[in-house]
C-alpha cells in the first residue's frame, strides 16, 4: 500500500512538472488607446490555448498565459493584429485599422506604419 501510495505521488508530480513546463507567460506590446481597444484585444488574444490575457492601455502592454503545446507567441500577436491592432513585431492591415471606431486610431507614427489619410486629431 505505501508502495503504490508512492508511486501515485510520483507520477501526480512528474504530470505537474509536465504541465507546467508547457505554461507560458509572455509580455509584448500592442498599440491602443481606450476600454474599447482593451476589450478588443484580449478577446482577440485569448483564444484556444491562451489562459489569461490582459492589456494595459498606459503601457500598451498585452501579458499573456499560454500552453506553448497549442499556441505560440506569434499566433497570439497574429490573432491581435486581424482585429486592427499593431504589435512592435506584426502590423495590422491598413483595411482593418481605418475601421476601427475614431477613440481606437492610435497614432501609427509610434509603430513606424503609415497613418491612415482619415486619422484626425
Amino acid at each position: 500500500m505505501k508502495t503504490v501510495k508512492m508511486l501515485l505521488i510520483a507520477a501526480l508530480t512528474i504530470m505537474s512538472v509536465t504541465v507546467f513546463a508547457q505554461t507560458k507567460t509572455e509580455s509584448f506590446k500592442v498599440f491602443g488607446n481606450c476600454g474599447m481597444c482593451k476589450k478588443r484585444i484580449e478577446k482577440a488574444a485569448k483564444t484556444e490555448g491562451v489562459t489569461t490575457a490582459e492589456w494595459n492601455k498606459d503601457t500598451k502592454m498585452l501579458t499573456v498565459v499560454y500552453d506553448s503545446s497549442k499556441i505560440s507567441s506569434d499566433q497570439i500577436q497574429k490573432n491581435v493584429v486581424t482585429v486592427g491592432h499593431d504589435t512592435e513585431k506584426m502590423s495590422a492591415d491598413d483595411k482593418v485599422y481605418d475601421k476601427l471606431p475614431g477613440c481606437c486610431l492610435y497614432d501609427r507614427k509610434q509603430t513606424g506604419k503609415s497613418q491612415s489619410p482619415n486619422h484626425k486629431h
